[in-house]
Formats: structure tokens, C-alpha cells, sequence
């Protein structure tokens, strides 16, 4: 793989040197030696030429790190879905009725359904996450409190629900009635925030392959969320990862279930189209 040099403003502004990843065009991703998923796929249409080629932010990592996703008995996020299942069979709110009551074997009810997600819900009139959807089965067929946004109960739920994805290619709907949001996220992609000045696409786009604190620049693909991050020992949520990315341009920032990131989450889910899911993938 071939580096770009790191514009002017993202140079000065990490001030960080570049090295060159390990062995970036010959790993295979093969989650317990049975499930193939794909990891550089070519660039869809409506990207405009932005990527020559899409890959998966776990070409980005070192080859212990890679090789903790291909086992499920390694995968520290896997138990979190483990968690996740736990809570799918428990009965809560005034109804009495748990996730399994009505959606059955998660096995197959939620299969392909990460791979799809965000989606416009035409009842509900907007753009819906993974999330979302939960939380409307809670409050309004379990009788039961929402979840707080990527976190606790509700990453696990959904790391439990993207692992019957997996393997399958990001396919997420951006005409229609998703077509306003899908522009609102790629507004949002590349618009400079903060007192750096960085956009999703300054690092992203223009600099992935390169340094930035001493860990190299994928193109933020979200096709492996949720995913257990070694740096914080947890699993972390699509949303959580784009605040974060807006805190480090030291700018004020959007909530995790935001409209913004809601938005965002469709466009940049879109920039992945065709690669595998992953979730609960690892990442450092």
C-alpha cells in the first residue's frame, strides 16, 4: 500500500511521523475458520472516486490484534454479545415480555439486520439505528424504560445482535426517504470542526495509512461496530467513536443519538457498502 503524504494543517496539527502498516494486502479475515469476511472491496459509485479501494479498519491493526477477531474464544467483545443474549431471554418492563418473546432466535430473526442498518422506518417517519429500534420495542411493547444511548445494556444487545450479521456486506439504503439524511451525514463527513480545523475526511480520507498518536489512520469504516477497543477495555458504539473523533478536533460535540450522528452513521455506513460485517470486531 501506497501512504499520502498528510496535508499541511493535519502535519502540524498532530505533528506525528509516518510509518508503514504490516502486512496490509496479504491478511484474510476468517472468524473461526468458517466465516469468510470480506475486507477491501471496491469503492461505490456514489463515492466519486474519494477511495481507489475500501478497507475494513482491521488492515489497520497489528497481526495480534487481527488475530483476537478470528476467535471468538479471543475476542474479548464477545462477551459483551454473550451479555447480550442474557438479556435478549429476560423478561422486563409492565408486560412482562423479553426481546425472545417476540423475535424468537436471535439467529435467525436478526440476521442480515446489522448489514442494513441505519434504515428509514416508515412508521416512525425518520431514520432509525440499531439502537432505536431497540429502545421503540422497550417503551412501547415491553413497557419497559430506553436504554441509555452505546452504552451498557444497549452495546451489548447490539454487539449481540451484529454477531448473526457477520460475514455479510454492508447494504445500507440512501435513496428514497433516506436520501435527506444521507446528504445531512455527508455534509456533516466533511465539514471542519474545532480549533484544528479537521473534518471526518481530513484523516480519513486524505490520510489513512499515516500516524496519528503512535497508531495508524484507518478509513473509519464502521462495518466492525460494535467493537471492543483494547485502549479503554470496552465495547464502544458507532456514536461514541464519532463524539470522540469531534472532541479530538477540540470542538464542542454531538450526543451519542443525535440527529447529526444518526445522520452521519448512514453516510459513513454507506462509504463501507460491500464490506463484511464484523461486530464485535477489536481494535486498539
Amino acid at each position: 500500500m501506497k501512504f499520502k503524504t498528510m496535508s499541511v494543517i493535519a502535519a502540524v496539527a498532530m505533528a506525528l511521523p509516518t510509518f508503514s502498516m504490516a502486512d496490509p494486502d496479504d491478511d484474510k479475515l476468517v472468524i473461526n475458520g468458517e466465516i469468510e469476511v470480506a475486507t477491501k472491496v471496491a469503492p461505490a459509485a456514489h463515492l466519486d472516486g474519494a477511495l481507489s479501494e475500501v478497507m475494513s479498519g482491521w488492515h489497520f491493526r497489528n497481526d495480534d490484534t487481527q488475530a483476537m477477531e478470528m476467535d471468538d474464544f479471543d475476542n474479548p467483545g464477545m462477551l459483551g454479545a454473550e451479555n447480550g443474549m442474557a438479556i435478549w431471554e429476560a423478561a422486563e418492563g409492565s408486560e412482562g415480555k423479553s426481546c425472545a418473546d417476540c423475535h424468537g432466535d436471535p439467529a435467525e430473526s436478526m440476521k442480515g439486520v446489522r448489514a442494513s442498518y441505519p434504515k428509514f422506518d416508515e412508521k416512525a417517519g425518520t431514520l432509525m439505528t440499531v439502537q432505536m429500534k431497540m429502545n421503540e420495542c422497550r417503551t412501547e411493547r415491553m413497557g419497559a424504560e430506553a436504554w441509555k444511548y452505546d452504552a451498557g445494556k444497549a452495546i451489548d444487545v447490539e454487539a449481540m445482535i451484529a454477531s448473526h450479521s457477520r460475514g455479510m456486506p454492508v447494504n445500507v439504503a440512501i435513496d428514497g426517504p433516506a436520501a435527506p439524511f444521507w446528504e445531512k451525514g455527508k455534509e456533516i463527513y466533511y465539514t471542519r470542526y474545532g480549533q484544528l480545523e479537521l473534518s471526518c475526511a481530513s484523516c480519513h480520507e486524505e490520510n489513512y495509512g499515516n500516524m496519528i498518536r503512535a497508531d495508524h489512520l484507518s478509513q473509519g469504516q464502521i462495518n466492525g461496530f460494535p467493537t471492543y477497543r483494547l485502549k479503554n477495555a470496552k465495547l464502544n458504539g458507532v456514536h461514541s467513536r464519532f463524539k470522540g473523533c469531534i472532541r479530538d478536533t477540540r470542538a464542542h460535540t454531538f450526543s451519542p443519538g443525535s440527529d447529526e450522528f444518526i445522520a452521519l452513521e448512514l453516510y459513513v455506513a454507506s462509504r463501507g457498502m460491500g464490506l463484511g460485517i464484523e461486530g464485535p470486531s477489536v481494535r486498539n
